[in-house]
């Protein structure tokens, strides 16, 4: 007696190709996307909440800038988006405007005013503003991104897999 299990060849095949990375592969180009639009993701929220005014933290956010973080690494799916500029934790999350070299309740910032608008100017020795100590609310740019993310990521990821599946058995 002997029994033919009709599309089992296909179904080995396609298991093979996965086992030697054909999926690590997909996957790999996948979670690439995924953070391309992560990227595009925290823009966008920087943007709401008005967060950026230099452009610097928002330019920061993107794959080729050299004040981004971004590595990958595609067979054991590791990947880390950030930035090195330094104010980007406490543009989120809010700071106190206190002088960071002596620590004291009040500083001079060197610029000028322009309408409603003051420019820093570190070689300004006439004008400037005083600063007090204040509560700076952050706007919480990146965690709204990650909220996003995190929905999206699981129903991409979803998708990935049953298209695959789909494609495959």
């Amino acid at each position: 007696m002997s029994f033919e299990i009709e599309g089992l060849q296909e179904f080995i095949s396609a298991v093979k190709e996965a086992a030697d990375g054909g999926f690590a592969d997909q996957l790999g180009l996948w979670l690439e996307g995924m953070g391309m639009q992560f990227l595009d993701l925290i823009q966008d929220e920087i943007i709401r909440t008005e967060t950026v005014d230099t452009r610097r933290l928002l330019n920061s956010f993107s794959r080729s800038d050299e004040e981004n973080m971004w590595s990958i690494s595609s067979n054991r799916l590791s990947l880390e988006v950030g930035t090195n500029v330094n104010y980007a934790s406490f543009a989120n999350d809010g700071h106190f405007t206190v002088d960071p070299n002596s620590g004291k309740d009040r500083r001079w910032v060197p610029g000028r005013w322009k309408g409603d608008r003051f420019e820093y100017d570190q070689s300004e020795r006439e004008t400037g503003m005083l600063l007090k100590i204040q509560w700076v609310d952050g706007s919480g740019y990146w965690d709204s991104a990650l909220a996003i993310f995190d929905k999206m990521f699981e129903k991409s990821l979803d998708r990935l897999l049953q298209k695959w599946l789909d494609s495959h058995f």
